[in-house]
Parts: C-alpha cells; structure tokens; sequence
C-alpha cells in the first residue's frame, strides 16, 4: 500500500489511491480486504485494507512494527495497550507471508484480526495467497478478537474503568 520513504504513516487520500486496484480484484474474487506486503521485498505483511493487522500466533499477540508505511492506528495502539493491560504477550515485529501460512498449516495461527476507527476489530477469517485458501480459526471470530472488541467498547461508553485515560468529559 505504501512505500518507505512515502507518506504511508499519515492518513492521506494519496495513499488509498494506488490499492484501489487491488481493491477492485479482490472484491470481484470474492474476498472484503487486501492484506498488503511491504512494497521493497513483497515479503513482510503490514496491513489489511486500510487497517492494521494483527495476529495471534500460539500465546503471542503480533503486529508489524511501525517504520513509515504502516499508519499508527490509534485503535492499533489502543489494542496494543489494552491486550498487554490484560496479560497477553504483544509482539511487535517483522512476519513474513510465507510464516504466516506456515503458522495456519501446522495450526499455532489461532486467529487474526484488523483494528480501525470505524470498525474497532474487525475478524480474519480466510486468506487467499499464491492462489490457495487458507482458512483461520474455522472461519470464526477468535476469543482475543472477541474480548478486545467488547473491552473497547465498554471502556468508550463508560460501562467500565478506563484505565487508560481515552475518555474525557465534556461539559
């Protein structure tokens, strides 16, 4: 989606221009999403759409590293902050495609996840590559996913603690 050296840390229309495409060619396969790789070795995952991704790989909550073409999401860092507050491991690092589908093959990708704005946590449930299928977690929405989700959410509308300070009182 974004080269280095780019603006892909920044919200920009810019930037969403050159995936439309890719965009258009996964819809028409059937699939919601592009789960794109870094632009200089087409190796490394970095997002899904316009989201951020994330993956749960054994008991390890893991998300690219930020490093210019990945935007900081504030609902990244709020699963970031909010996964490691509940005791889950958070990773943030490099994950080839190719570890990716090793990890779904021998079953320790457990499930996988987009976070945004708009749809908080958004489940991963199939990914397309090199022209096979690969299922994640039955198709379904995994626990981890589940709970971050609805721990948002009842933090946003004040139905429990913030411990994080995200709600501010307006009078």
């Amino acid at each position: 989606r974004a080269a280095p050296g780019g603006t892909g840390n920044i919200k920009s229309a810019g930037n969403y221009a050159m995936s439309l495409y890719a965009s258009r060619v996964a819809s028409d396969m059937g699939y919601s999403q592009v789960l794109w790789l870094d632009a200089r070795e087409n190796k490394y995952v970095e997002e899904v759409g316009t989201s951020n991704i994330f993956f749960v790989i054994g008991d390890e909550l893991i998300t690219p590293p930020l490093g210019g073409t990945i935007l900081p999401g504030v609902t990244r860092d709020s699963v970031i902050k909010l996964a490691t507050h509940l005791g889950v491991k958070v990773t943030e690092r490099r994950l080839a495609m190719t570890e990716v589908i090793d990890t779904i093959e021998k079953g320790t990708l457990k499930e996988a996840f987009a976070s945004g704005t708009a749809a908080v946590i958004s489940p991963v449930g199939q990914i397309y590559f090199q022209k096979k299928e690969y299922l994640i977690n039955e198709g379904k929405t995994g626990s981890l996913a589940d709970m971050l989700y609805n721990e948002i959410l009842q933090i946003q509308y004040g139905i429990k603690e913030d411990p994080f300070g995200w709600r501010v009182q307006i009078d």
